[in-house]
């Protein structure tokens, strides 16, 4: 049937087009793991109507696949580099279709509410920040300064103090980061304090930005004293996990996962924060981490992610069917993978 309609003519209304790639997408999102041949089908469909459609229309449609996994790949692209930005706006926050490679091409060419979008994104590589705090303006600055998910390089962090640090509402947001090493966060506390003593531009009470900094450096700090008590085994798995999930500690919780399951912060943040829930249930299944621990880590990729309720019950009756020992082995044998790369 896709194959039959990914043939039809090319002289038909704007009308009779939306009609018909709704009917189709329809049916697309109907099958949950779609051939490539049917993904092939319907990439056409989709990228030749969406040529004859417009803005709103593309924009309705946007939205409608943003986050879908199954998404063509072309189709994902071509929303995303609309030149429209509220069409490009969801898929680029949302899609685990697009590489780094797709966004760096959009970054590098698009306009300032794409970079927003971008910096948006539940993750970002530190080669894609780079290209971010080169372009971007205050708002993608501001933006991507906040993201927890977002990580720097060292020339990309100098390069945001430069053109940011300055503001001190990026600053404070820097400081207030869960991922500063040391040097960073001694560096962009020093820039903070100096510009509460000279007035920055703070629209709170004028010592808001440094006790932020402070209550940041304080989380950091506890964040360690959970990891011994870990390791001493004198506060359990579950626990610190719940607490953290529920205070929205992300960065925090990716460095508890990844001590436990001796991967790095980097690797359990992926798993926590990728749209797809099967990592971070086989990293906790094989951690043992218990239903309501696990149901907390849910809770908090519906506000991250942006996922509805209702997913939260789907995913807490796949991990209560997911064999312990079938997660063990997983973990064992992406930890092996990696090693080999």
């Amino acid at each position: 049937m896709l194959d039959s309609l990914s043939k039809m003519p090319i002289e038909m209304s704007s009308d009779t087009r939306r009609q018909l790639l709704n009917a189709v997408t329809d049916l697309f999102l109907l099958d949950q793991e779609p051939s490539e041949l049917s993904k092939e089908h319907y990439g056409e469909i989709a990228t030749h109507s969406l040529n004859h459609l417009d803005s709103p229309e593309r924009q309705a449609y946007a939205e409608q696949v943003a986050a879908v996994p199954s998404l063509p790949h072309q189709v994902a692209v071509t929303l995303a580099g609309d030149h429209d930005g509220e069409v490009a706006r969801l898929v680029l926050k949302l899609s685990p279709v697009l590489t780094d490679a797709d966004l760096a091409a959009i970054a590098v060419s698009q306009s300032q509410y794409h970079l927003v979008a971008i910096a948006e994104r539940a993750r970002l590589s530190s080669g894609l920040t780079d290209i971010l705090v080169e372009r971007g303006n205050r708002d993608v600055l501001h933006t991507v300064s906040n993201n927890e998910g977002a990580a720097f390089s060292d020339r990309g962090f100098d390069k945001l103090l430069e053109r940011g640090g300055s503001d001190i509402a990026i600053s404070s947001a820097l400081a207030a980061r869960a991922d500063l090493t040391p040097d960073r966060a001694t560096r962009v506390m020093r820039i903070v304090e100096e510009l509460n003593d000279s007035g920055g531009l703070w629209s709170k009470r004028p010592d808001e930005a440094v006790t932020l900094a402070r209550q940041a450096r304080q989380q950091r700090l506890e964040v360690k004293l959970l990891q011994s008590e870990l390791t001493e085994g004198t506060r359990s798995l579950d626990d610190v996990i719940a607490m953290l999930a529920r205070e929205d500690r992300a960065y925090h919780l990716a460095q508890v996962i990844g001590q436990a399951a001796d991967i790095t912060t980097e690797q359990a943040l992926r798993v926590l924060m990728q749209r797809d829930v099967s990592g971070i249930a086989v990293t906790c299944r094989s951690l043992n981490v218990g239903t309501p621990a696990f149901e907390a880590v849910l809770t908090m990729r519906v506000r991250r992610l942006y996922f509805a309720q209702k997913n939260i019950k789907d995913d807490l009756r796949g991990y209560a069917t997911l064999d312990g020992a079938t997660a063990e082995r997983t973990m064992r044998f992406l930890k092996m993978r990696t090693k080999l790369r």
